[in-house]
């Protein structure tokens, strides 16, 4: 007997050979003939059930419209290297910590882990860098709405611009072109400005794990293609014989990036 059946109330019924004694209503659920009566144990735990069963779904996310759903989610941690030593630990250790977590509760997720970087004293909270870094929308409108409608980014003078916040390189405000390699390539130079920047580096930072490495031939090829594109201003990436390559500034070379610093892959 189901317990829908069980816990319905029961029908009064008259017997026909009696029509003046009606019968009285039966108060305890109804059973099998011969079953042993429900202990309270068993009581308590069909109340749990019933109560459970009747329990809403849970709800969804706040943030996902209808017809959408949610595949993971974003953890903004801002803090820099000094106060992370300040605090006895590395970016590096907080990363792992994080990651191991994650692993622990939810062993099927997947996690992805990006350093915002920002000029020396540009100042600002911490957390405030790395939204604006990774394009929160949020942080973006609020940007926005503090500039007002003054957009100076539009503008484009002659000479180099390299908008990291934008992904693009503007030659003379006409854009260059670049394929997200050779972006990343020029992006990672120009975050080092000054430092000759060994093939070996390019390679294991630019390359995932996943990916197949290049060799240090195939760098040398995606700076030659690079160069081209930058046309008459390709001497921006210096080639230093037999170490690497670095990224100088000339007068006519602006870089945009302290409103919105690009993140470099962790």
């Amino acid at each position: 007997m189901s317990l829908a059946l069980a816990s319905a109330p029961v029908r009064t019924v008259q017997a026909r050979t009696a029509p003046s004694l009606p019968a009285a209503p039966v108060a305890a659920p109804l059973r099998s003939i011969g079953a042993p009566a429900p202990s309270a144990s068993t009581e308590a735990t069909t109340a749990v059930a019933a109560s459970a069963s009747a329990r809403p779904a849970a709800p969804r996310v706040r943030a996902v419209p209808e017809g959408t759903e949610a595949r993971g989610f974003v953890l903004y941690v801002g803090i820099d290297e000094a106060k992370a030593a300040a605090d006895g630990t590395t970016l590096h250790r907080i990363v792992e910590a994080l990651r191991a977590l994650t692993a622990e509760i939810a062993p099927s997720s997947g996690t992805y882990a990006a350093v915002a970087l920002a000029p020396e004293g540009a100042g600002g909270r911490d957390v405030d860098v790395v939204r604006l870094a990774l394009q929160d929308p949020a942080a973006l409108a609020k940007q926005r709405e503090g500039q007002g409608t003054r957009d100076d980014t539009d503008r484009h003078p002659n000479g180099v611009i390299i908008d990291i916040s934008r992904k693009r390189v503007l030659l003379d405000g006409e854009a260059a072109g670049l394929t997200y390699k050779e972006f990343e390539l020029l992006q990672y130079l120009v975050l080092r400005e000054g430092r000759t920047i060994d093939r070996h580096e390019l390679i294991e930072n630019l390359w995932d794990a996943d990916d197949e490495a290049p060799s240090e031939r195939t760098i040398d090829v995606h700076v030659r293609r690079l160069r081209s594109k930058l046309a008459h201003y390709q001497d921006i990436v210096r080639t230093v014989r037999g170490v690497g390559y670095r990224f100088d500034r000339h007068a006519d070379v602006s870089i945009r990036q302290a409103s919105t610093p690009s993140p470099d892959l962790y």
